[in-house]
């Protein structure tokens, strides 16, 4: 949630969020630090000086905290479907222009990059958070298809039950899932410190790459 955001809540809900946040940073730094097997659930709450019971209020798990900033920016983008209109327009635009818009939100946050960054390169590591990534990934995909079904009709496809049979959705999100990964994969190495756009630019050229790739022809090698 954006500094502008969180202003406009009761400070009681300010405070909510500085916690979650002190949890998700001194994690990741632990974890950069020691491995992510090196620092016990004690050591992570002792560094914020929160309980264990504190800690389960905003997540389930070491991998959950240590997830939260993708995570986070896959909760904005359900958001953003909540209010986006497909207006004519082939419904993957609408998707694209709603993960750009949730990418826009969790950037405003200075440090989310940075955040995003010692995440991935942490998860490449650590098995169990790619685990709960997919996970996740499976959840937010189901979650998004809910929202799409419950909020427009697709053209093509009969008005009732079997509609939600309807495999187009779903192969949609998967495509945006799999263009946001390329962005992310070609992101996560550039060396120094992460610049706030170059995420977006990474994901906006995968995106781009979609209607190409659906219609790539190949030859057999002779060399």
């Amino acid at each position: 949630m954006t500094a502008p955001m969180t202003n406009d809540l009761p400070l009681r809900e300010r405070k909510k969020l500085r916690t979650r946040q002190a949890l998700i940073d001194s994690a990741l730094e632990l974890f950069g630090e020691r491995g992510f097997g090196g620092v016990t659930l004690d050591e992570l709450c002792d560094s914020v000086e929160v309980s264990k019971r504190t800690f389960f209020r905003y997540f389930s798990s070491k991998e959950d905290v240590a997830m939260a900033p993708t995570q986070d920016l896959w909760l904005a983008f359900l958001d953003e479907l909540e209010t986006r209109e497909p207006g004519g327009r082939p419904v993957l635009e609408m998707l694209r222009e709603a993960l750009f818009a949730a990418l826009e939100r969790v950037a405003a946050d200075g440090g989310w990059t940075r955040r995003v960054l010692l995440s991935r390169q942490l998860a490449e590591r650590t098995p169990s958070m790619d685990a709960h990534g997919l996970h996740f990934c499976h959840r937010t995909s189901r979650a998004a298809l809910d929202i799409l079904h419950r909020r427009l009709d697709f053209a093509g496809a009969d008005l009732d039950a079997a509609a939600l049979d309807d495999v187009r959705p779903r192969l949609l999100m998967d495509m945006l899932v799999a263009a946001f990964h390329c962005g992310l994969d070609a992101w996560v190495p550039e060396p120094g410190m992460p610049v706030r756009g170059e995420l977006a630019a990474h994901v906006r050229d995968a995106c781009a790459a979609l209607p190409g790739s659906l219609t790539l022809t190949a030859t057999l090698r002779t060399g």
